[in-house]
């Protein structure tokens, strides 16, 4: 009997989740783990979450446009890797993205400008379906500590959808500059 429910659990754990998210990709720094990411399609949108562990932080996709405004001109003594997301296969981007309300955290006293996100984050974008095929997000950015940084690399692939109807996800989402 304890078998049964160990497997049945086990089943449950990685059976489809009911809001429509992927299973989570992870990022790891050695054995830690930093941050994962899930996707949806979410009425006409695509959605992208990123649950960052305590103790981390990851960036906003306009990260390096943010850091040239704020800069005004002057060289930066360096720059966090914005997140960078893109699709092949199914869904197609009209290629306006939104994203949550970043921090800053910014140290102007270094010249050094971020911004970015601790504990979730949400990137959207309209799609529409070229194909009824699975599509691939790559993600690539960084996820740092107070101590260390991980450049992210990772994939997911998204089951064909065709995206449809009133997106409940993006409310409070801004415009990628």
């Amino acid at each position: 009997m304890k078998i049964l429910t160990l497997l049945l659990t086990a089943f449950a754990m990685h059976a489809a989740d009911p809001a429509g998210w992927t299973a989570p990709v992870e990022v790891r720094h050695d054995e830690t783990l930093c941050l994962t990411y899930s996707a949806r399609v979410d009425g006409p949108y695509l959605v992208v979450k990123a649950r960052i562990e305590p103790g981390w932080h990851t960036f906003t996709m306009d990260n390096k446009v943010r850091a040239e405004a704020a800069l005004g001109g002057k060289k930066a003594l360096g720059l966090d890797q914005p997140t960078r997301i893109t699709l092949t296969g199914g869904l197609a981007s009209d290629g306006k993205w939104l994203q949550s309300n970043p921090k800053d955290f910014s140290k102007p006293e270094m010249r050094w400008y971020s911004w970015g996100y601790e504990g979730e984050a949400l990137f959207a974008t309209k799609v529409s379906q070229a194909a009824k095929v699975e599509t691939t997000l790559k993600i690539r950015g960084q996820a740092c500590s107070d101590t260390t940084c991980k450049n992210i690399d990772v994939t997911i692939a998204v089951p064909a959808k065709t995206p449809a109807g009133a997106a409940s996800g993006v409310g409070g989402l801004i415009a990628v500059q």
